[in-house]
């Protein structure tokens, strides 16, 4: 009978996705199996896929061995060692299997090498070291002309980023940049990125990865952060800087300015430090906020298990609770609180805007000084390259200059971000109630306590009652 063996073909790269490569490669394997009468059951390929990366898993690869061992194949035929292995404990994998079934066959296009014998796999051991360092040398000579790419400013290829167009990578979508300013707004007003991380799924912004019911935390994270936006070019994550000490502009058009894009950063990073692993998420408008108008203990919001759409009972409520340490006394409905609330707030940030000064954005005022420490570095740097100062000197010099840099750098961050803060929740000044309660709910509670510092529920004694205004007293900052 017909030895039954496996065709295995692999190719690291297919830009056009059309998998011709690896169609070649299959002819000329079953063509090799049918001159050593072998009957050829099936073809495992890996498209696309690299053998040099460790982290990359081949699926194929691994039901070929999986198929090898169990004996569903009698044997393996592929284009060249190196479609099967670029990394030694691969093909020590595929050894020892050969070594538990001493009958298997193995053959390669290019070359005649035998697994089952100790010749055949030293030679493959050798070529397979060979093909490692080549792998090797192919990407350090890779990285080199990223780095060089990177240092020009130019751009490194593959998909576009959010932000910009699938066809044109320096070419601003407006669409898509315009969602990542309104969800840097958000942002700065104290919104959450899981918020905005569930709105951009359900829109379908932010480019979510094929095949995922929910965008990563870290992905949405970072198109808000992402260095290309104000124009600066990165290498492995971080921003690269020129002889002179400044950031390398790339060659595409910026989304942000830096003060938005540093406020943003900013906020980000002081909300992370502020609540390491604890969630900023609300149900309610008012939790946290009010407070039991007897014992003064934060009232909880306590959804109501019977509430139905369309009937006219309350959905929710305020509460003062036992469990919470509270006197369990007080509690009021949910709707009418928050209308009343809402209401005051916008009224009063309506007046305040009334009669407040409106300014300009402001420019940081130590931006000179920065200027001039970033010089004085790039002219220490240059001094030292051109031998006018040691090493020994420039080591001595550049640490306390390095830190007032980067100290300013600091210091311009935040003054941007209580810049743009203050911008984002002027903004409320202008919105109807109706529009209040259509913002996420953190943003909405950003806008109460730029006014208020509390809401103190007074009880409203037995029996039911219509809602009494005078009874909800607001403790304004």
């Amino acid at each position: 009978m017909a030895r039954k063996v496996g065709v295995y073909t692999r190719i690291s790269r297919d830009d056009e996705g059309e998998a011709l490569g690896v169609a070649r490669q299959q002819r000329d394997c079953e063509c090799l199996a049918d001159l050593r009468s072998w009957q050829v059951v099936k073809a495992y390929e890996d498209n696309d896929v690299s053998a040099f990366k460790r982290n990359v898993v081949r699926d194929e690869f691994e039901l070929m061995l999986k198929d090898l061992r169990a004996g569903l194949i009698d044997g393996i035929v592929a284009y060249d060692l190196d479609r099967l292995a670029r990394q030694p404990r691969d093909l020590e994998r595929l050894i020892e299997i050969f070594d538990e079934r001493p009958r298997l066959e193995f053959a390669t296009v290019t070359n005649d090498i035998n697994l089952g014998t100790p010749d055949g796999r030293t030679m493959a051991r050798i070529m397979v070291a060979f093909a490692n360092k080549s792998s090797h040398d192919a990407s350090r000579r890779i990285k080199r002309k990223h780095l060089e790419l990177a240092q020009q400013g130019k751009d490194s290829g593959g998909p576009a980023p959010y932000g910009w167009q699938r066809e044109d990578r320096t070419k601003v979508d407006s669409k898509a940049a315009e969602a990542i300013r309104e969800a840097q707004r958000e942002i700065l007003a104290g919104v959450r990125i899981g918020t905005i991380r569930t709105r951009w799924q359900e829109q379908g912004l932010g480019n979510p990865r094929a095949g995922t019911k929910r965008m990563a935390h870290h992905h949405v994270e970072h198109i808000l952060t992402n260095p290309r936006l104000v124009g600066y070019r990165t290498y492995h994550g971080e921003i690269l800087h020129g002889d002179d000490g400044r950031p390398i502009k790339g060659e595409w058009e910026p989304i942000n300015t830096l003060a938005e894009w540093e406020a943003v950063c900013a906020a980000i990073a002081e909300r992370k430090q502020k609540r390491p692993g604890k969630s900023l998420a609300r149900k309610y408008l008012l939790s946290g906020v009010a407070r039991c108008g007897l014992c003064k203990t934060k009232i909880r919001g306590q959804i109501n298990q019977r509430w139905e759409p369309g009937s006219r009972a309350a959905r929710f409520s305020y509460q003062c609770s036992v469990v919470n340490g509270g006197c369990g006394k007080v509690g009021r409905t949910g709707e009418p609180v928050d209308a009343l609330i809402a209401r005051l707030v916008l009224e009063e940030q309506r007046a305040r805007a009334s009669v407040t000064a409106i300014q300009g954005e402001q420019r940081w005022p130590r931006e000179a000084e920065l200027e001039e420490v970033t010089q004085d570095i790039a002219q220490l740097i240059e001094a030292e390259r051109s031998k006018q100062i040691t090493v020994a000197t420039l080591l001595q010099l550049l640490p306390a200059k390095e830190r007032l840099r980067d100290e300013l750098k600091l210091e311009r961050a935040r003054f941007y971000k209580e810049q743009k803060q203050a911008e984002a929740k002027n903004d409320a000044a202008e919105l109807s109630v109706e529009e209040f309660f259509a913002l996420p709910v953190e943003r909405q509670q950003e806008i109460v306590l730029h006014s208020l510092s509390a809401v103190i529920i007074h009880p409203a004694g037995r029996g039911r009652r219509k809602f009494d205004p005078s009874l909800i007293e607001p403790v304004w900052h």
